[in-house]
């Protein structure tokens, strides 16, 4: 494997990484060349908006050849290009071999939402004290128990479950499930009937897999699967979303029925509860770095 290092100013790093990904490179990265340095900059947006620029002043792009010749071939058609104006190639450099599974499983460690509910990567043993365990390995569907909306949707399930059980969850909606973690860990806490529903099909087979791998009975599909009324339904999206959903989700809960919501960060509450205002009265749940949990009940 061999890394090809450019610097590259603003304005230049997309079409230098387009061309990269055209010449071939298995991977292209960006990071911001003036990190760890009084330079460095921020550059995020709020969550489910694009960032306030494309990139940094000066940009480290990074690209990985499977041979040397490849990555050689790739600087010098670029250096010869018009649009390589301002950057500047740093070199190329051999990666000694590594076991980039075994890599790439050593940065997930289990993710504790409870002293005794955890989620648990398929290669970690399991936690002293776990004692309800969700399985779920990294994959392409959000969701991995790693983020503070999940972790607190995962908290609110666990109290209503072992202050109630299967009657306190009653029938479950997971509505936008990604990799259906809401949904399985409903099911860890004694809900028999759940509905796990995601616009992308690639989130509802993620589900499916999920659920199978942790002995979890759900059902799953596209958003018109979900019917009726339900006990608890239960969704992670974003702000905007969940506005726009507001009488969807408020139709599907049910008399006595929960509903909860989390992807809204702590400055967005009071739209929420605006929004939601016609069917369900809002309230703040949880907090957690920055990010809300509200629910409600009818």
């Amino acid at each position: 494997m061999f890394e090809l290092t450019l610097l590259c100013p603003e304005d230049r790093v997309e079409v230098v990484s387009e061309a990269l990904e055209a010449l071939e490179a298995l991977s292209v990265s960006v990071e911001d060349a003036d990190a760890q340095t009084e330079s460095e900059q921020a550059l995020f947006g709020e969550p489910g908006m694009p960032a306030p620029r494309q990139a940094w002043n000066s940009s480290r792009v990074t690209a990985l050849f499977a041979a040397r010749q490849q990555a050689d071939e790739a600087s010098a058609l670029l250096a010869a290009q018009d649009f390589f104006a301002g950057c500047e190639l740093q070199g190329v450099a051999e990666l000694a071999e590594q076991d980039w599974v075994r890599l790439t499983q050593s940065q997930f460690d289990p993710v504790q939402i409870t002293p005794e509910f955890w989620i648990v990567p398929s290669w970690h043993e399991l936690p002293a004290g776990a004692r309800q365990v969700i399985r779920l390995d990294p994959g392409m569907a959000f969701g991995t128990g790693t983020h503070p909306t999940t972790r607190m949707c995962l908290r609110w399930i666990a109290s209503q479950g072992a202050a109630g059980g299967a009657q306190a969850l009653g029938r479950v909606l997971d509505y936008g499930c990604g990799s259906g973690i809401l949904a399985i860990g409903a099911g860890k806490f004694g809900a028999r009937e759940i509905d796990a529903v995601d616009i992308d099909p690639a989130a509802v087979q993620a589900t499916l897999d999920n659920a199978a791998a942790n002995a979890v009975q759900l059902g799953a599909g596209l958003p018109e699967r979900a019917s009726g009324p339900y006990q608890t339904v239960l969704a992670n999206i974003l702000a905007t979303p969940l506005k726009v959903l507001a009488p969807l989700l408020c139709t599907h809960v049910a008399a006595g029925g929960h509903l909860v919501l989390a992807g809204i960060l702590e400055r967005q509450a009071e739209e929420l509860q605006q929004a939601y205002a016609p069917w369900l009265p809002l309230s703040v749940a949880d907090r957690e770095d920055g990010w809300i949990l509200m629910v409600a009940q009818r």
